[in-house]
Formats: C-alpha cells, sequence, structure tokens
C-alpha cells in the first residue's frame, strides 16, 4: 500500500511516529486545561515540563488625579528578597457587580508570589488596605515585614495608613506616579485573578457568592495555579524554601 501511495516506508514510520506524540500532548494539554481552564500557553509549557518562550509585558497606566508626588521612593525596584516575609506588594482592583463597584485589596509576598491577605469593600478607603494588611498580618502570625511597597494612591498615601506602618517599623515603597510597570507584581496578578475568577461577575446570585468565589480563586492561586516566575504555585515555592531551610539549619 505504501508504494502504491508513492511514500517512503520510512517517512510513513516517521510521520505515523509524529502522530502519536502529537495526540499525547494533545491529550495532556487537555487534562492540564481541564484543572486549570484559564491558563494560557506559558502555564500549559511549565505543567508540561517545556520551557516557555518569554513575552515583553505590555504597561498600562492609570489616570492621575493630580496629588502631590508622595516622598517616597521606589525601595523594591532592581531589588529581589532574599526570603519570605521581607517585602510586600499592595494594591487593588474594582470588581464590577450588579451595577455598583466592589474593591478588592490584596498583600502579596515578594518573594513567595502570594497573597498573604485580603479585604473586599464597596469602598476603596484606607480601610480597604489596612484590613486587608491586617488579614496579612494575621495569616503569617504576625511576622512584620519590612519594606511595603504600592503605588501612590490616596488609600496608601493617607496619614493613618503611613502612620500606622511607621509605627510597626516598616519602610514605605511607592512606585512614581503614572508608573503602573513599578508595580508590576500586582498588576499581572490582577489580570489574571480576573479571567480565573470569570470575568462575567454579574453570573452570581448574591454578594456573597461573588465573595465566596474571590476567596476560592485566591486559594486556587496560592496552593495550584502555576506561577510563570516560580514555575510553581507559591504555596509550594515558599514549602521548599522551608525545607531548604530546615535542611541547612
Amino acid at each position: 500500500m505504501i508504494k502504491v501511495l508513492g511514500f517512503c516506508r520510512a517517512s510513513f514510520y516517521y510521520h505515523h511516529q509524529l502522530d502519536e506524540q502529537d495526540e499525547c500532548l494533545k491529550e495532556q494539554i487537555l487534562k492540564v486545561l481541564r484543572a486549570n481552564p484559564a491558563y494560557g500557553h506559558r502555564r500549559i509549557a511549565l505543567a508540561l515540563g517545556i520551557k516557555p518562550y518569554k513575552r515583553m509585558a505590555r504597561r498600562r497606566k492609570r489616570s492621575d488625579l493630580g496629588r502631590k508626588s508622595a516622598p517616597f521612593a521606589n525601595l523594591v525596584k532592581n531589588n529581589q528578597p532574599v526570603k519570605p516575609n521581607l517585602v510586600y506588594v499592595s494594591d487593588f482592583t474594582c470588581l464590577r457587580f450588579q451595577g455598583r463597584n466592589l474593591y478588592l485589596s490584596t498583600f502579596m509576598d515578594l518573594f513567595t508570589r502570594e497573597v498573604v491577605g485580603w479585604s473586599i469593600s464597596v469602598r476603596h478607603t484606607k480601610e480597604l488596605v489596612l484590613n486587608a494588611f491586617l488579614d496579612a498580618l494575621k495569616n503569617n502570625g504576625f511576622q512584620i515585614p519590612k519594606v511595603i511597597h504600592s503605588d501612590q494612591g490616596a488609600e496608601y498615601n493617607c496619614k493613618q495608613y503611613v502612620k500606622f506602618l511607621t509605627y510597626l517599623g516598616i519602610q514605605i515603597s511607592m512606585s512614581k506616579k503614572k508608573s503602573p510597570w513599578e508595580n508590576s507584581y500586582q498588576e499581572s496578578f490582577y489580570a489574571n485573578f480576573k479571567t480565573d475568577l470569570g470575568l462575567e461577575f454579574d453570573r452570581f446570585n448574591s454578594l456573597g457568592e461573588l465573595i465566596e468565589a474571590v476567596h476560592q480563586t485566591i486559594n486556587y492561586y496560592n496552593k495550584a495555579r502555576i506561577h510563570t516566575s516560580l514555575k510553581m504555585p507559591p504555596e509550594e515555592y515558599k514549602r521548599l524554601y522551608d525545607q531548604k531551610v530546615v535542611e541547612f539549619s
């Protein structure tokens, strides 16, 4: 039959093997997507042990409301913490639900990329970010970070927030005005978070359902979602770090 069709026997078997490999890879990809529907090509590649290519990040700018620049420098630019609970980064985002805005504030450990604290409210106020920070302290056994980085939003630049962090001995770090890429860790998190949560928030029947979904999505991010910088979920990265500390102590 191969001769009749005019194919080379070696070529036929080579392409047959490729077809089998492609089918196997397809099944592996579908398995990853069934468990992680929002994964893009980079996380799929990491889940399969394939090195993905790098893509330049897109930069988004926010509007500046004309406030004076805060007197805090960017302390995390070109610097990376060497262990957990040294540097937190924070921001908040808007979730549109049933005709009104909800605001989610998060604090992320820059070393593990784990969301260590969060809070949700109908208003973006200093209480929103302070409650998220208190949640982070509670979840980490009240270990106080050395530095907290954010943008120059009024919620972070207000007297009460600055005074509270200063009282705890925390150094305040802020991005330059109109420079959201200087807090790209949180910008990237929220972009992926909303995709994982599902962009149609009105599908939830109640505010309670939405908040529960937010909780589950953050839990999924921390425990199961592969972080492309870490090549594994944040909690797994922290667990391996803690394991190494014990081994070398």
